[in-house]
């Protein structure tokens, strides 16, 4: 995007999807993904829930000979008698999936017997609308997670697998094309992606786009026996990507970065609606939706070299995000205000101020920064690893060097001062520790704890 263009403003609803989003996702800054070329799974995915960290040996006895719990973009189709629990809410007996917080379901083959979890995984795979083949040498101790979130006309799944083979087919396209493009966030493990003529190789934080109208072969790339592969797939209807269809297959089939610039803050939202999944409501799908698309887009065109072909609209939400993000990185500098702000994004600070408020739903940009900064140290003062630490220590590092305007903005935000506050958290956390790491035997001493520091 060029950062120097007045786009116009945003319809009513799209003007506020960033900043109905943004207070819920504050803190799920996520620190890395991938692009897991779910090209084969475009449509129905499944995003994984709890999985451990990428990378890291699958702890206790529950999935045998899983040494890693990987999580991959796969194709969820909708819910599957006696394997998923539908999208109304009603569970058939002996179904494994569970209604999520959000919209969708949650699929988990440890709850299936050994013997039928993977024929279960194919079978979803199967039923998808985009059906594809699948291989795996796990088929003995087959492990897989996935949760899909239903997003307006978007469907976002983080999913986990051991790895596993995706092949779609010209017949499998003739008898089945959904006219969807499937982007694929790869977080953990390597994959390897045949497609439109094209072979690539992807790690961590690459992103790829797929075309349901052709084929594919997407298999598990220097993932060693055992390991896990990671990622959250995006499926969402061609006819909204407001670019030509001939530009878009150009980056059909190639790895693009998410590491930087549009590539990093699409990562980063993809990531954080999966950590915030828990926390959102199935009203907030449809505007979640419409801000992963014109993000989605303004990363296409950005990669085309192609942005002023988008609608002026996704330019100006797709520049907010990037303003928030420069915000959140900087919110430790007591020198960031509203001028330093435009001249960072080379941009007037009326524009700023124009812009901003249309996506906040009103919010100035100078409130957007004290509610982060005070939220900041809201969470610093409820660690208990910070106890020790003092107030004016925890304000400064959030960018407030003055503790008695710490105090006066936090008791107006909260309502009880920093020390109060701190105090209280300190009480509960005490009264909810299990009784006998309350109780001491009689004659034994009291340990006293580390001084609350002004």
């Amino acid at each position: 995007m060029r950062e120097g263009s007045e786009p116009v403003p945003l319809s009513g609803e799209a003007a506020g999807t960033v900043a109905a989003v943004d207070h819920t996702m504050a803190s799920a800054v996520p620190d890395s993904a991938s692009s897991v070329d779910a090209v084969a799974l475009v449509r129905g995915g499944l995003v994984a829930r709890g999985a451990p960290e990428a990378g890291r040996p699958h702890p206790g006895p529950r999935h045998p000979g899983v040494a890693t719990r990987p999580v991959v973009t796969i194709p969820t189709p909708r819910p599957i008698s006696a394997t998923c629990e539908d999208v109304g809410g009603n569970r058939p007996a002996g179904a494994v999936g569970k209604r999520d917080a959000m919209i969708g379901t949650v699929f988990r083959s440890e709850d299936l017997p050994a013997g039928e979890r993977f024929d279960h995984w194919r079978a979803m795979v199967g039923q998808t609308r985009s059906p594809s083949d699948i291989i795996s040498a796990h088929t003995a101790d087959f492990w897989a997670e996935a949760r899909l979130m239903e997003l307006g006309p978007v469907t976002v799944w983080p999913t986990s697998f051991l790895p596993t083979r995706y092949r779609r087919s010209q017949k499998m396209v003739r008898q089945s094309d959904p006219e969807l493009y499937h982007l694929s966030l790869l977080l953990d493990g390597g994959m390897a992606l045949d497609h439109v003529g094209r072979t690539a190789v992807f790690g961590p934080r690459d992103l790829h786009l797929a075309d349901s109208s052709q084929p594919y072969d997407l298999q598990p790339y220097g993932v060693g026996p055992g390991r896990v592969v990671k990622g959250v797939g995006v499926d969402f209807p061609k006819a909204l990507l407001p670019l030509p269809p001939h530009r878009v297959r150009e980056l059909l089939g190639r790895g693009l970065s998410g590491r930087d610039g549009l590539g990093a803050l699409l990562t980063d939202f993809l990531v954080g609606l999966e950590r915030q999944a828990d926390h959102l409501q199935p009203a907030d799908g449809p505007r979640l939706g419409t801000v992963v698309l014109d993000l989605v887009s303004a990363w296409c065109a950005h990669a085309l070299e192609a942005e002023a072909a988008l609608p002026p609209e996704t330019r100006q939400q797709v520049m907010v995000r990037r303003i928030q993000a420069f915000i959140r990185q900087n919110l430790h500098d007591p020198e960031l205000s509203p001028p330093t702000i435009a001249a960072a994004h080379h941009i007037s600070v009326s524009y700023l101020h124009r812009i901003f408020q249309q996506q906040t739903q009103g919010e100035t940009v100078a409130a957007w920064i004290r509610r982060r900064r005070l939220e900041g140290a809201h969470r610093d003062l409820a660690d208990p690893s910070l106890r020790a630490t003092p107030i004016h220590t925890v304000a400064a590092r959030w960018g407030i060097p003055r503790a008695s305007d710490f105090t006066r903005a936090f008791r107006a935000a909260y309502g009880l001062s920093p020390k109060e506050y701190r105090l209280q958290t300190l009480v509960e956390r005490e009264c909810e520790a299990p009784l006998n790491d309350r109780l001491r035997p009689m004659g034994s001493p009291v340990q006293p704890s580390a001084p609350v520091k002004e």
